[in-house]
């Protein structure tokens, strides 16, 4: 009986890991500057006249989640884009401009890591 439940154990884990594999995931998304060291988020709205310049960035990753503090970096494997990147910011349901606050964490986001470039069949 305990090993049926071991094994039982193990399998659902095994399942559990193939999850992460999915082409959902949430997503936690911060204003930063591109070293990871998060900053206002005003300066990432590109709707606010005295915005960014080019070195500010909305950076994200399914590892990040709310509440890191403005002056703090960022944990390592995120990604960014330009916080005026229109196009980037629509493809993860982002507002395609204006302010993001920091911490916002986007649920059921298409992946994006890997670099797969397939379309998927439907």
């Amino acid at each position: 009986m305990a090993l049926t439940s071991t094994f039982l154990l193990l399998a659902a884990g095994g399942a559990a890991a193939c999850d992460n594999g999915d082409e959902y995931q949430d997503e936690g998304f911060y204003c930063a500057d591109e070293n990871g060291v998060i900053v206002d988020e005003d300066y990432c709205d590109d709707d606010n006249d005295g915005g960014g310049g080019g070195g500010f960035f909305i950076w994200h990753s399914s590892s990040y989640r709310s509440g890191y503090p403005v002056g703090s970096r960022l944990p390592a494997g995120g990604s960014k884009f330009a916080y005026n990147d229109k196009a980037a910011r629509s493809s993860f349901g982002l507002p395609s401009s204006g302010r993001i606050s920091n911490g916002t964490i986007k649920t059921s986001v298409v992946g994006k890591g890997g670099g797969s470039s397939g379309k998927s069949g439907g």
